[in-house]
């Protein structure tokens, strides 16, 4: 598997697709280490009105990955790739979804995502996306602040779930 530099310093002077990539990298390890160390009922806990858990922040991101990287560059509808209609839907947990099973979900749909984009220039034009024609170079800057909002979301809830850990 290819993994791009996972430090931002690592990549001051680098091409700017390579900072994007040590970016994006970063925000992806870190989402998923929200759920480290946590049990499954943790990882569930609901703390906020909406859907919003740890383990659905994950799953969102999974979707997230999808949506940019499978229906924008391949044009294939969420139906056929197998993914909710709507975000909220993404972020909604059933039966099946653990800690280990939405980890590894989004570990592979990150990995299918930079193959997605290997031979692409950040200048290519993605055309998948309901929003029509979009350069790579968004999508890109789009996914990070996509990424750092949930991984600021995730820092907020892990808190609050570890907190409850001690006072029990």
């Amino acid at each position: 598997m290819h993994v791009p530099p996972t430090l931002a310093e690592d990549v001051l002077d680098a091409p700017l697709r390579v900072q994007f990539e040590a970016f994006l990298a970063e925000h992806r390890a870190g989402i998923r280490a929200a759920l480290d160390g946590l049990s499954e009922e943790e990882a569930r806990r609901s703390l906020v009105p909406s859907a919003t858990t740890l383990l659905g922040l994950v799953k969102h991101a999974t979707f997230v990955e999808k949506v940019w990287f499978d229906e924008a560059v391949t044009c294939r509808s969420r139906a056929e790739i197998g993914i909710p209609a709507t975000p909220h839907e993404s972020f909604l947990l059933d039966e099946a979804d653990t800690v280990e099973s939405v980890r590894l979900a989004h570990e592979q749909a990150c990995e299918a995502s930079r193959r997605a984009t290997a031979s692409l220039g950040l200048d290519d034009v993605l055309r998948g996306n309901r929003r029509g024609p979009l350069p790579l170079r968004w999508v890109y800057l789009h996914m990070l602040r996509e990424l750092a909002q949930h991984c600021g979301h995730a820092d907020i809830l892990r808190e609050q779930v570890l907190a409850e850990r001690q006072r029990s």
